[in-house]
């Protein structure tokens, strides 16, 4: 066996059914007296419940969360937290919402308490992203990583089956990038593999019966898994791209991962055989791009590029963009790789 370095992120993990009911003993657990509940507007209502749920230990409602983390909203929202002399963050809803605790987190060490409500997987990592002039920059901090995870899979019942989808296949990517990372290991392989598995049986399952609580269970314990995976070892090529396309043509978070996915799986197939044939046994499937590509059709994630908001004539300067500075990846990445892949990609081709 090759020798290897594994590092355990920190971090408490509540699921199950019901398991919401135990936030006000959670926050007690985190010394928090003044929580600051963030979210997208659209949540609103979820917020307010939890916010209800605090009661006096609530500081406030901030539901101004979007997508990518603009350098605004996270200024506001830092803001806000010192007026109210906020002493912990309750992150309720997906990657944005968590993203935007990160970035309170990052200039002021608050704890971040995360209900999530999709499949994104971000509450279990250090990593941040912030958007700024039309680039969105990432890191790793120890201080933006949740110390508390509340997972109830009752809390995901009423999610869209486009969006459950998408975050689901977002949440199958970070699991597929840990299997061939520059510091992958046992550890992290063997979580990302059962991660796919669960997300690649509950998905489907979810998509015809959005209420079906076993399949809600098995994709929120997947997300869980893959995110924690994304959070011990580093990203590739894939997340170079999806960060690429989202900060700077601002396309959809999730939407974006679930159209690259399978075209990265192909481009690093060759390069990484032993990761790509865990990914296809994990979804029972003889190629791993194409078993991606199969599976995100099947529970209607976008086709391609061009139907989530990507311009045609906008191709070469993505392809430009994601090649500046790129991140480790196992096959070396060229402009003219990235931006065949990128067209395949736009027209929503099945990969070869």
């Amino acid at each position: 066996m090759k020798p290897f370095l594994y590092t355990q992120l920190p971090g408490r993990v509540v699921f199950g059914a019901g398991a919401l009911d135990t936030l006000p003993r959670e926050i007690e657990r985190l010394g928090a007296k003044r929580a600051l509940v963030l979210s997208t507007p659209e949540q609103r209502k979820q917020a307010d419940d939890v916010a209800r749920r605090l009661g006096d230990r609530c500081a406030g409602v901030f539901p101004k969360a979007v997508m990518h983390v603009p350098i605004e909203t996270a200024r506001a929202a830092r803001a806000e937290a010192r007026r109210l002399d906020a002493d912990c963050a309750v992150a309720v809803g997906g990657g944005s919402t968590t993203g935007l605790g990160k970035a309170i987190a990052l200039e002021s060490s608050l704890p971040i308490l995360a209900i999530p409500t999709t499949y994104a997987g971000s509450e279990m990592t250090p990593i941040y992203g912030i958007t700024e002039d039309g680039l969105k920059k990432t890191g790793r901090d120890a201080r933006v990583l949740p110390r508390t995870v509340i997972y109830d899979p009752t809390l995901t019942l009423g999610l869209p089956t486009g969006l459950s989808a998408t975050s689901g296949m977002n949440a199958i990517a970070h699991a597929v990038e840990a299997l061939y990372a520059e510091d992958a290991n046992p550890v992290t392989s063997m979580l990302a593999a059962e991660g796919i598995r669960a997300l690649g049986q509950g998905l489907p399952r979810v998509v015809a019966e959005p209420r079906n609580l076993e399949g809600r269970s098995r994709c929120l314990y997947g997300a869980w898994l893959c995110g924690a995976v994304l959070g011990s070892v580093g990203m590739a090529l894939h997340h170079k791209l999806c960060h690429t396309l989202g900060g700077s043509f601002n396309l959809p978070h999730a939407e974006t991962h679930a159209v690259i996915l399978p075209y990265v799986a192909a481009y690093n197939r060759v390069a990484a055989p032993a990761a790509m044939t865990r990914v296809a046994r994990a979804l029972v499937a003889d190629d791993p791009a194409a078993g991606l590509f199969d599976l995100a059709r099947r529970v209607g994630a976008p086709a391609g590029l061009r139907e989530i908001g990507l311009k045609e004539e906008d191709l070469d300067r993505a392809a430009t963009l994601a090649t500046t500075n790129p991140y480790f990846n196992p096959r070396p990445v060229t402009r003219e790789g990235v931006r065949a892949l990128l067209e395949d990609a736009w027209l929503g081709r099945r990969p070869a």
